[in-house]
């Protein structure tokens, strides 16, 4: 089992940063990738970004060049460095976990992220 606990999560003004951790503890030497999924209301959740166990990244075209994913293995983290936040933007983050062979997903509780105009 992994356990995803994310943080960070806020009300921040169009424009403004705020960093996302998601902290993992359990059997993380199982997971192959991590990530971050986003569900605004009345939407579905969608993708925002991965970072797999070689640091390669991946992100949604609409957060590109806005947001950085990146973990400090050392301290069983990954974050989300997110800046030039848009209303759109507004969304429960949810912290995702894949482990390797079986595709087991493991997510977090979620944290809001409001930005206001």
């Amino acid at each position: 089992q992994v356990q995803l606990v994310e943080s960070g999560g806020g009300l921040v003004q169009v424009g403004g940063s705020l960093r996302l951790s998601c902290a993992a503890s359990g059997s993380i030497f199982s997971i192959n990738y991590m990530g971050w999924h986003r569900q605004a209301p009345g939407k579905q959740r969608e993708f925002v970004a991965l970072i797999t166990s070689d640091g390669t990244t991946n992100y949604a075209g609409s957060v590109e060049g806005r947001f950085t994913i990146s973990r400090v293995n050392a301290k069983n983290t990954m974050y989300l460095q997110m800046n030039s936040l848009k209303p759109d933007d507004t969304a429960v983050y949810y912290c995702k976990a894949v482990r390797g062979g079986t595709g087991t997903e493991y997510w977090g509780q979620g944290t809001q992220v409001t930005v206001s105009s």
